[in-house]
């Protein structure tokens, strides 16, 4: 699906971007931050309920954040994951994974898998846990997937990624034709890579899950910006995947950049990141089991 946004709303976006780096708006006063779960196998992390439903009823989403595998915001995670809470209707729990440069791949995809298996351990159903990341969080989800089915464990119903890297080798097409319109650069993401893999190859499963097996996994929505290095990333991933058989939709928002999601954490959000959250309410709601 190719989503139209107008010049204004662009320069809007990205000018909203900019500013997350001088500071959020508070969350708002309703938040509910006690655990959802008594266990997350022993990975950190921040629980976020906005919905008025507990993870027994209506499941779990786990949120993996961006920030090239090396960055965390706990403010700013906080505020996404009430919003993607609301959007979803379910609790949220915000994976505080570890970092590079201490700890390079597999260490945040381990993290990953040991949340997620907890959840399955304490009887939330696989068919009512949906995985969301952005950026290196979105490579994560994928990879978490590549890895629970290569050991037997039940996948989730569904999985959302946003501006995901799905390449390692870093061969898409848009890191040369988008370098200089984007917020991140090529030169960026080979700077992400080396320290991330830190000698693991770049050409395989399930760091770099576009060469991995893309078959029998959840349904897929893969969203990107037109404008951005990675939107082949998102292209190829969701063309992969739906070659291999699984059910993938491809949003793709006209003009933006990497990670335009973010904008709806600053006040008075434009109006295109409520398409973004309406569609992600709708696509989820479909699925729910």
């Amino acid at each position: 699906m190719d989503i139209q946004c107008g010049a204004a709303e662009i320069e809007e976006i990205r000018r909203r971007l900019r500013l997350l780096a001088d500071g959020l708006p508070e969350p708002p006063g309703d938040i509910d931050l006690a655990p959802a779960l008594p266990r997350t196998g022993g990975v950190p992390g921040q629980w976020v309920n906005a919905s008025s439903r507990t993870a027994a009823e209506a499941g779990v989403a786990l949120y993996l954040h961006g920030g090239g595998f090396a960055h965390t915001d706990p403010k700013a995670e906080r505020a996404l994951a009430y919003r993607l809470s609301r959007a979803m209707d379910r609790p949220v729990f915000g994976v505080d994974y570890r970092l590079v440069p201490e700890h390079p791949y597999p260490a945040a995809l381990d993290d990953v898998t040991a949340v997620y298996g907890s959840l399955i351990d304490q009887g939330v159903p696989a068919s009512r846990i949906t995985l969301f990341g952005e950026s290196a969080g979105g490579t994560l989800v994928l990879s978490a997937l590549l890895a629970l089915k290569e050991i037997g464990v039940p996948l989730p119903a569904t999985a959302v990624v946003v501006s995901p890297l799905t390449d390692l080798t870093l061969s898409s097409p848009s890191l040369t034709a988008n370098n200089g319109r984007d917020l991140i650069s090529k030169d960026v993401l080979e700077h992400v890579r080396a320290g991330y893999l830190a000698g693991a190859q770049p050409d395989q499963p399930p760091q770099s899950p576009l060469h991995g097996d893309l078959a029998d996994l959840p349904d897929l929505l893969v969203v990107a910006g037109s404008a951005e290095v990675l939107v082949d990333d998102a292209r190829r991933l969701a063309a992969a995947a739906d070659a291999a058989g699984t059910t993938v939709e491809l949003d793709v928002y006209e003009g933006l950049p990497h990670v335009f999601h973010l904008a709806l954490l600053t006040d008075a959000p434009p109006p295109i990141t409520t398409t973004f959250l309406r569609r992600l309410a709708d696509w989820t709601e479909r699925r729910r089991a």
